[in-house]
């Protein structure tokens, strides 16, 4: 005999659509009858979907709606009048206070777990520990009663110290609620939901109440549900109860399959699926054989001959597949799947995804067309303009304004420090140029004004009495930066609250109000105050509602240093959620489109569309994997008799197989590669394409993604683009240069055309690390030094003499300590080859008439066809011998030049001193003699590793170095000429292999686009 009550609509129909006319045709549409009564969902948002399906079945016209409620929302007040004990429940505790209290009792656990526990990470585990005992709540378990007898013998310690630490908390966790006179909240949601069985559900005898949606249910909601079959005019309306199952698999079927919780639901409402009335009469827009396709492919192992026993073509029509390379070809095909069903007026389109990364994606590709999708499920409210302000304050004050972290609070569209928006934004780039770019400066406010004052220093010694042109302020305009000092001031004002907490424990609610003083400071323009800007909007607001809650019930936690804030914060915000805003400050606003949306599995529950695009169907996404959590092992949880982790899987897969049933068009979605790793497509896609296979068919696969690549392809094949060729006017052409970049000028003209005719300079990077070029930087200052001080009179123990000249220069670079102390064994290592060699040459050849070194020269190429020429260039180090010649040297503390390359004129930096110095263009350098001789050419390898180390000649002993120089001096003055002419073009790397090494500008001339590989050979 059938149970009176229970219901369930076919799975083609359109759930709530069928569950509204039922409801007006029980009063034959009468406008004023369809308002009485009630309808009961499992959630806020199927109760608000059934509202709009009563608009949709009223067509818009004006009705009283009857009184559509969550079942967590039943009126108490009612409750109460037919069982007066429901007044007497105490509050709910708090969320957070719980968590809070919660995190208390694990750090006080100290190293039971094997490390003590932080804050930040103390907090995650107490929101774990809240849930399970919510769970245990909503599974009516006694945590307390049943938790001595989970733990067997054979199981690890840890799970020991485990159980010991949850007898703890579940006898003086009550103990605390009932000192404060409160609950759990699940707690007195379980209390109000099984009243209802007793006390009715408050609704007028005459009234119908229908509990609508319900797929699963724990034991309270099953209370509540029972009170609703009471009623007179109850009714349990399930979605798609299978009944093509057999008795026996539909009462055993497999936690992790669809039905099970349908299952369970009539067990425990002591019914069959004899009982159930069927509602399937009407037309939908699904094909009754959709129903029938999932039903089989989900079948549970037991079942399968079914496919071999029914072996007939399946109805596939209107079922898609996209099969995307990767995340971002998922939602780029899927964005434009999205864009396609737009085009047909009307239609409705909704992406169905637990993926919110798959989300956000498909959201920024729509945003392309100017589609603002309505993703109900929001953002993670760490993700908020303010909420991220927050974090990098707290950052800031952790790792003491790390130039990265710190850029990225001056760069946020919230700061202002007191000036307008764009003032602090053109600061902020000012500041970087000067201070942040380059080698990280010491932490705080004042590391950086000490270090701001070491990089002008240095500027100046660099620049000497000549001033540098800076026109980087452009990047600034139209606004005006604030001097960097003033702006250092401004920012250290700001930042005072906060960073006074630095380097020592306090309370943690007090490190909360200076987090917030500071992000009100730091957020104040000349206009408008902090707090204006920073509460504004629905995401403002929902983070001024939390961190004012948080700081009320963080009163009991133990003292904290900063350092746990960045970690406390993000734990307590991910767990919220707040609407996804529209625009971001400065952007346009755009509406939402009304025919697109995206939704989490949660807010799809009971939903239908026109197309549905299921994304995400990999495992681990859809369905998650399934976790028994940090507290409870498997064995542990079903010794308890909680639900097994397989029972969300079951979810997931009811999820599925009702939006597969929900819209006549539904595309599935897998990428081959998840997080650059291959993924592994979703069990029930697997199975749907296993059960299609035996029938010789194959899901269809929708075009966008052939699309996508075909508008990344182009309509034409691709055309390699050409070298740059840079012919600027003769007089934009440098008319002076380093002997240093003739040798790029031979190698990369277009480096030479971007720096000297465009003024292009290469930013430093941010927190540059300290590489060859500073080794050698303090390599250079230090032989200077020694060779200044000692150049024809060597000290008597010269080794020590240079060593000691070499630490100096070391510890006033102003490394970070473990790089100077690598550094410091090859210094030393240098400083004995150096002083060792040096001694040795003037025991073979005397000590040299003179020595100079770091000497800086000039020569006039005059007649060049565009006028007069001017080289410039230093030498490392220029000795007069005895017999009145020059011997070169030049320190290398990386690779040395070779010496084919240094005849050829490839590497001519020495040929080219040699050839300065026999014109005279060193004036500081004067010879003994009128007719100046180049004896030798130097390299000095100076690595540090004794292996490497040695003195060599730069041409060879064979080979003349002035001969060498003079030829190497015509060849260049005729490449100089080919420049004067406008024809010649500064070709980038014109002859690939002998690319400079390090090529500054390769990424400006675009060399990776054009250049088909470097042919590796000599030229």
């Amino acid at each position: 005999m059938r149970t009176p009550g229970i219901v369930t609509v076919a799975a083609h129909l359109p759930f709530l659509d069928v569950v509204a006319q039922r409801w007006c045709d029980r009063v034959q549409n009468d406008p004023e009858k369809i308002g009485s009564g009630t309808l009961i969902l499992p959630g806020r948002r199927a109760a608000a979907a059934l509202s709009e399906a009563f608009l949709r079945h009223t067509d818009g016209r004006a009705t009283l709606l009857p009184d559509i409620r969550a079942i967590t929302a039943l009126d108490e007040a009612v409750t109460a009048l037919r069982n007066p004990g429901a007044l007497s429940l105490p509050p709910a505790v708090s969320p957070l206070r719980r968590q809070a209290v919660l995190t208390r009792l694990v750090l006080q656990v100290g190293e039971s777990f094997g490390t003590r526990q932080t804050l930040d990470q103390a907090w995650p585990l107490a929101g774990e520990l809240a849930s399970l005992m919510d769970e245990a709540e909503w599974a009516g378990v006694d945590l307390a009663r049943v938790l001595p007898d989970v733990v067997e013998d054979h199981l690890a310690q840890h799970w020991q110290v485990t159980l010991k630490f949850l007898r703890i908390v579940t006898e003086i966790w009550p103990e605390w609620l009932k000192e404060e006179g409160l609950v759990n909240p699940v707690a007195r949601q379980v209390a109000l939901l099984r009243a209802q069985e007793t006390a009715g559900t408050g609704v007028p005898d005459e009234d119908p109440v229908w509990a609508v949606g319900f797929t699963d249910a724990m034991p309270a909601t099953v209370s509540a549900l029972r009170g609703v079959l009471k009623h007179p005019n109850g009714k349990i309306i399930c979605p798609a109860i299978d009944f093509s199952l057999s008795d026996e698999s539909f009462s055993s079927l497999p936690e992790s399959h669809p039905q099970a919780g349908l299952s369970r639901l009539l067990a425990d409402l002591d019914a069959g699926r004899g009982d159930v009335e069927r509602w399937d009469e009407g037309q939908g827009s699904v094909p009754p054989s959709r129903a029938d396709l999932i039903s089989r492919v989900m079948l549970p192992a037991g079942d399968l001959s079914d496919w071999a026993d029914r072996p007939g073509k399946a109805e596939i029509d209107g079922i898609w597949k996209i099969s995307a390379q990767d995340q971002q070809e998922e939602a780029a095909s899927i964005a434009m799947a999205i864009r396609g069903v737009l085009q047909t007026p009307g239609k409705r389109v909704a992406l169905v995804t637990p993926d919110r990364g798959l989300a956000a994606r498909v959201a920024a590709e729509l945003a392309r067309w100017d589609i603002a999708a309505n993703d109900s499920a929001g953002i993670p409210l760490t993700r908020a303009p303010a909420a991220v302000l927050l974090r990098l304050l707290a950052q800031n004050a952790d790792n003491g304004t790390e130039p990265v972290t710190l850029l990225s609070l001056l760069k946020h569209p919230l700061t202002a420090c007191g000036l307008s928006p764009g003032n602090c934004r053109a600061s902020a780039r000012l500041a970087e140029r000067e201070i942040l770019r380059g080698p990280a400066p010491p932490p705080g406010i004042d590391g950086l004004r000490r270090h701001r004052l070491k990089k002008l220093e240095q500027k100046a010694l660099r620049l000497g009495k000549t001033e540098e042109k800076d026109e980087s302020f452009s990047a600034d305009l139209p606004w005006r930066a604030t001097p960097v000092d003033d702006f250092l001031d401004r920012l250290e004002k700001c930042l005072e609250p906060l960073f006074s907490c630095c380097g020592k424990t306090v309370p943690v609610s007090d490190l909360l109000r200076a987090l917030l003083e500071t992000a009100e400071n730091i957020c104040t323009t000349d206009e408008e105050s902090g707090a204006e800007r920073l509460w504004r909007g629905e995401d403002g607001e929902a983070l001024a509602q939390v961190m004012s809650e948080l700081l009320v019930t963080t009163d009991i936690l133990p003292d904290q240093p900063v350092a746990v804030l960045d970690g406390l914060l993000t734990a307590v915000l991910s767990e919220q959620r707040v609407a996804v805003p529209r625009a971001l400050p400065g952007e346009t606003l755009h509406a939402l489109h009304p025919r697109v949306s995206i939704w989490g599995l949660t807010e799809s529950r009971l939903q239908n569309s026109d197309v549905l695009i299921l994304g995400g169907l990999s495992e681990g996404v859809w369905p998650e994997a399934a976790d028994p959590g940090p507290w409870l092992s498997r064995p542990m949880r079903k010794n308890a008799g909680l639900p097994s982790p397989e029972r969300a899987t079951g979810q997931a897969a009811h999820d599925f197989t009702s939006m597969f049933c929900a819209a006549p068009e539904v595309i599935l979605s897998c990428p081959a590669r998840r997080e650059n790793a291959p993924a592994i497509p979703a069990r029930w896609l697997v199975r749907m394409e296993a059960f299609l296979k035996g029938r010789g068919q194959v899901l269809q696969e929708h075009p966008v993604t052939d699309w996508i690549r075909q508008i990344d392809a182009g309509d034409r094949a691709p055309v390699p683009v050409s070298p740059p060729q840079a012919r600027p006017p003769v007089r934009k052409r440098p008319r002076s240069l380093n002997i240093t970049d003739i040798e790029v000028l031979l190698k990369d003209p277009y480096a030479i055309y971007a720096k000297y005719v465009l003024g292009l300079r290469r930013l430093q990077d941010i927190s540059e690390d300290a590489d060859a070029s500073d080794f050698g930087n303090i390599v250079h200052n230090s032989l200077e030094r020694w060779f200044s001080e000692y150049g024809n009179s060597l000290p008597a123990d010269a080794r020590s003499s240079l060593s000691g000249v070499l630490t100096k220069v070391l510890n006033d670079a102003g490394l970070r300590p473990a790089l100077a102390a690598f550094w410091r064994p090859r210094m030393m290592e240098i400083a004995s080859f150096v002083a060792g060699t040096e001694v040795e040459r003037r025991r073979e050849k005397g000590v040299p008439v003179a020595v100079y070194s770091e000497v800086r020269g000039n020569v006039l190429i005059p007649h060049l066809p565009a006028g007069d020429f001017h080289l410039r260039g230093r030498a490392d180090r220029v000795d007069i011998s005895r017999d009145g010649s020059f011997i070169l040297h030049d320190y290398k503390t990386g690779s040395v030049p070779s010496q084919e390359n240094v005849r050829t004129g490839w590497n001519p930096q020495m040929p080219l001193e040699a050839a300065m110095i026999r014109r005279g263009g060193f004036s500081g350098v004067s010879s003994v003699k009128d007719e100046v001789t180049i004896s030798e050419m130097l390299y000095w390898s100076l690595t540090g590793d004794p292996r490497s180390e040695r003195v060599s000649s730069a041409t060879g002993d064979n080979v003349s170095p002035d001969e060498i120089s003079e030829e190497i001096w015509e060849k260049i003055i005729r490449i100089l000429a080919i420049y004067d002419h406008p024809a010649s073009v500064y070709l980038s790397v014109p002859h690939p292999g002998r690319e400079p090494r390090f090529a500054d500008y390769a990424l400006l001339a675009r060399v990776p686009e054009w250049s088909s590989g470097n042919s590796g050979g000599e030229d």
